[in-house]
């Protein structure tokens, strides 16, 4: 009696131990996962009055926000890191508030235990818990003058200042927690004798998709900052980092990931470093020494096109090795795996060729361009709105091998030299691609009244495919992946119908079939798949598991 006592008093002190180490540690993450706020001289929150000027037109100042035609919100603002912020919250705070309620439902669809949320939450809490050390002051002040007009219904996350501070990492934790890539975004450019007028052109599809609602409220903001270069980027609600932009300059900036390690700690998310290097590089050699001197924790590409130099380059980084991409050519690629000679025997690079659908997107990518050149903007669009696999072959519609994968946040071309840009319109890179002409935009003293800032004789037509029925198939197929997620009944055989030849239409069918015991015709779902063009070697590794699930549970 007297051993089991002291055997129960041991796990008593040993299990009293655990819970106070748990609980000082959950004190701990709690207390570093409030960000403290910048101190700021705020000379513009009175004054930053948000004035109704004309139909969807509202100003703040002379900084202003519209709704275009085609459902962008067009947005200029200028002045010091906090009143950029200050402007930037006040015009768009509608888009900030709709932006986290998309993001917080996609993160509730897609975790649906309120535990794990949370238990997320705090973990993402304590892996940045040294993100503000690694953030410039400046971009501190501008997100602390976005969070100003942030919602307060979102505190259970973090208040409005760590929130969006987080948010300017999500890319970065969720790339390296899952290596998810943004899945897999495509860029590429061309100058010289590549295009039909020697002028350099830039093209790419950002490859994002956090829901469909997270992408309706897109923003292509026009910003002035007091210090460094009037620049232009494709953004939405609340975020002021950078994923594709140019300056005034003629430089470009896009980024596209690539395999990391789990991070240890926190560093500069990589859209701030996009954002510095378009804020203040006018070439190459500054974008490069920009780059160098940030330390990030994931690894990224940036692809940086260069009037000043006439060429494009891509800066590729990992949390500890800097590697410049230059193909000393008059054309340049970039998916998703790294091509300087730094990183040629790197073991993570070399998986990610092997497995993923980087190499293949990579050498269609290729094959495209050869078969353009020379390149104009209507060429370009053409390139980035590909669905088809090496040698034309149907690969079906939405494979992660194609250069048009039918989920991009957004799709931009670059025209560096005139200071264009055509962005896409709805759906995904299949609309219009509108055209801003960035000296016209930054001339501008204000609007006065709602009007176009397009240049509409420049705007390259839609895709047809929007008109076919093979679209309103992919969108039917598209309802039924959706409907699978969300746990409801599907018709598999609508499914594989509208799209015969994505292996993905033959796995929806037959992970239904699995859910209701039909393990005969999942079977025969599966093997179909392995028939098809599979996008990566997990992918088929993960078929090939559950057709042996199958035959295990297949009575004789």
């Amino acid at each position: 009696m007297k051993i089991f006592r002291k055997i129960l008093k041991t796990t008593a002190i040993a299990l009293g131990i655990f819970l106070l180490v748990c609980l000082v540690l959950g004190v701990y993450i709690y207390n570093v996962s409030e960000f403290e706020p910048p101190v700021v001289a705020d000379s513009i929150s009175a004054k930053a009055i948000t004035n109704h000027v004309d139909n969807s037109l509202y100003a703040v100042e002379n900084d202003w926000i519209r709704k275009n035609k085609y459902g962008l919100y067009e947005m200029y603002v200028s002045g010091s890191p906090y009143e950029l912020g200050v402007k930037n919250g006040r015009l768009a705070r509608r888009q900030i508030i709709d932006q986290e309620i998309a993001f917080t439902d996609q993160i509730k669809q897609m975790i649906p235990s309120e535990g794990w949320r949370n238990f997320l939450k705090y973990i993402i809490g304590f892996m940045n818990r040294d993100l503000p050390d690694h953030v410039t002051e400046e971009y501190k002040q501008e997100i602390y003058g976005i969070s100003q007009s942030a919602s307060d219904s979102f505190n259970w996350i973090g208040d409005n200042y760590t929130r969006l501070m987080n948010y300017h990492a999500a890319h970065d934790i969720g790339h390296a927690l899952q290596n998810l890539m943004l899945v897999g975004c495509t860029s590429f450019g061309a100058w010289g004798d590549k295009t039909a007028d020697g002028s350099m052109l830039i093209g790419r599809n950002f490859d994002f998709w956090v829901g469909d609602k997270f992408a309706e409220n897109k923003i292509i903001a026009f910003y002035n900052p007091d210090k460094g270069h009037k620049f232009a980027f494709i953004t939405w609600g609340g975020f002021t980092g950078v994923v594709s932009g140019m300056n005034e300059k003629g430089l470009t900036v896009t980024i596209n990931a690539a395999r990391s390690d789990i991070p240890g700690g926190a560093a500069t998310p990589v859209s701030l470093v996009a954002r510095e290097v378009l804020q203040y590089a006018a070439n190459i050699d500054e974008a490069v020494a920009i780059a160098k001197k940030r330390e990030m924790f994931v690894s990224e590409s940036f692809l940086v096109g260069s009037a000043v130099d006439g060429k494009a380059v891509v800066i590729e980084k990992t949390p500890k090795e800097l590697g410049i991409y230059d193909p000393a050519q008059d054309n340049i690629q970039c998916t998703n795996h790294y091509q300087a000679k730094a990183f040629d025997q790197q073991e993570l690079n070399i998986e990610q060729k092997e497995r993923s659908a980087s190499v293949y997107r990579y050498k269609r990518l290729q094959e495209l361009m050869a078969g353009n050149y020379p390149l104009t903007p209507q060429k370009m669009a053409d390139i980035l709105r590909d669905r088809k696999g090496l040698g034309n072959a149907d690969i079906g519609n939405g494979n992660e091998k194609a250069v048009n994968q039918l989920i991009a946040h957004h799709s931009v071309i670059f025209q560096p030299d005139s200071l264009r840009m055509w962005v896409s319109t709805n759906n995904w890179q299949l609309g219009e691609y509108i055209c801003y002409d960035l000296r016209k935009v930054f001339a501008l003293q204000g609007l006065k009244k709602d009007t176009t800032i397009i240049e509409t004789s420049l705007t390259i037509p839609a895709d047809s495919f929007i008109y076919t029925r093979q679209f309103k198939d992919f969108l039917t197929f598209r309802a039924n992946k959706m409907a699978l997620l969300q746990g409801k009944a599907i018709d598999t055989a609508a499914t594989v119908r509208s799209n015969p030849n994505y292996y993905d239409a033959y796995r929806i069918a037959g992970d239904y079939c699995v859910q209701q015991g039909w393990y005969k015709a999942a079977l025969a779902y599966y093997q179909t798949a392995l028939t098809k063009e599979i996008a990566t070697v997990d992918e088929k590794e993960a078929i090939e598991e559950k057709i042996a699930l199958c035959k295990k549970n297949i009575k004789p």
